[in-house]
C-alpha cells in the first residue's frame, strides 16, 4: 500500500478531479468511533430487551402452564434484532450523510461511488451486509492494504471507494456568500444531490473560479444556464425564490463538497 494514495477522475470537460484515498489508518479510526457509538446503542437495546423479555415471560406464565422453547425463540429474536441494528447503523448514516457515519465524519473521510458520485441506499446496504465478512480474520484490512484502490469486500461489491473528505478552499477567485451558506442547508432537505456527477461539480467550480474575469452579460447568461441544468439534475422545479443563479451555484458547491446536518 502506498501512503497518500490518490485517485483521479477525468471529466468530459477535460477537468481532472483528484482525491486522496482514506487509507487503513483513517478507516480504522472511523470504525473505532462507530463501534463506540454502536456499542452504546446495543447496550441500551440489551437493557431494554432484558426488561421486556422478563416481563413477557412472567406475563405468559400466568396464562400457560408450560412454554416450550420460549427461551430459544426469544434468543433468536434477540440476535436478529441485534444484527438489524448493526446493519442499519451504517446504512442509515451513510445514506443520510452522503457516505459518512459519525466515525467517518470525525476522521474526515467519505464513501463515494467508483465514478465519484455520492452513494445511495443500494451501495450503503451492500457495504453494510458484507461488513461482517470483511471483519472475519481481518479480511477487509488485508484487502485495503494490498489493493491499489484500498477496497474491502463491501467496496468491491458496491462499486465504492473511501476518500478523504475535501474541504472547500476560499480564495480571491472563489468567494462564497453568506446567503449561499444558509441556502446549502436547505438544499440538503429538498433536493436529490446524489445525482450530481464529478463533471457537474467540476463545471460549477470552474465557473465560480473564473466568473470574476467575465463580462456582466456573459456571467449572467452562463450562471443562469448552469443553474437551470443543476435544477433539472437534482429534481427541483425551479430556483429557490429570491435566490440568484450565482448564489444557487455557490450553495450547490458547498453541499457537494461537505454536506452539513
Amino acid at each position: 500500500m502506498r501512503f497518500f494514495n490518490r485517485i483521479t477522475f477525468q471529466t468530459p470537460e477535460s477537468v481532472e478531479l483528484e482525491f486522496t484515498l482514506a487509507g487503513i489508518g483513517n478507516r480504522a479510526l472511523a470504525l473505532l468511533i462507530d463501534y463506540a457509538v454502536l456499542g452504546i446503542t446495543l447496550l441500551l437495546f440489551v437493557f431494554t430487551w432484558t426488561v421486556f423479555s422478563t416481563q413477557l415471560v412472567n406475563f405468559l406464565e400466568d396464562f400457560f402452564t408450560s412454554l416450550p422453547n420460549l427461551d430459544i425463540w426469544l434468543l433468536a429474536i434477540f440476535f436478529i434484532i441485534t444484527f438489524v441494528i448493526y446493519i442499519s447503523y451504517f446504512v442509515f448514516f451513510e445514506t443520510l450523510w452522503f457516505g459518512q457515519t459519525p466515525g467517518k465524519r470525525v476522521a474526515k473521510i467519505r464513501v463515494v461511488r467508483d465514478d465519484g458520485r455520492l452513494i445511495g441506499l443500494q451501495q450503503a446496504t451492500l457495504r453494510a451486509l458484507l461488513r461482517p465478512f470483511d471483519e472475519i480474520l481481518f479480511i477487509g484490512a488485508f484487502l485495503i492494504m494490498l489493493g491499489s484502490r484500498e477496497k474491502r469486500l463491501g467496496d468491491l461489491a458496491a462499486g465504492t471507494i473511501v476518500i478523504q473528505a475535501e474541504i472547500p478552499i476560499a480564495s480571491a477567485t472563489l468567494t462564497i456568500s453568506e446567503q449561499a451558506k444558509e441556502l446549502h442547508e436547505q438544499l440538503i432537505q429538498i433536493a436529490d444531490l446524489s445525482k450530481l456527477l464529478p463533471d457537474d461539480f467540476a463545471v460549477i467550480r470552474e465557473y465560480l473560479q473564473r466568473r470574476a474575469a467575465m463580462s456582466l452579460k456573459a456571467r449572467a447568461s452562463l450562471s443562469l444556464k448552469l443553474a437551470e441544468q443543476v435544477v433539472a439534475i437534482i429534481n427541483l422545479e425551479n430556483l429557490p425564490e429570491a435566490v440568484t443563479p450565482d448564489v444557487f451555484l455557490e450553495a450547490v458547491y458547498l453541499v457537494y463538497q461537505e454536506p452539513k446536518f
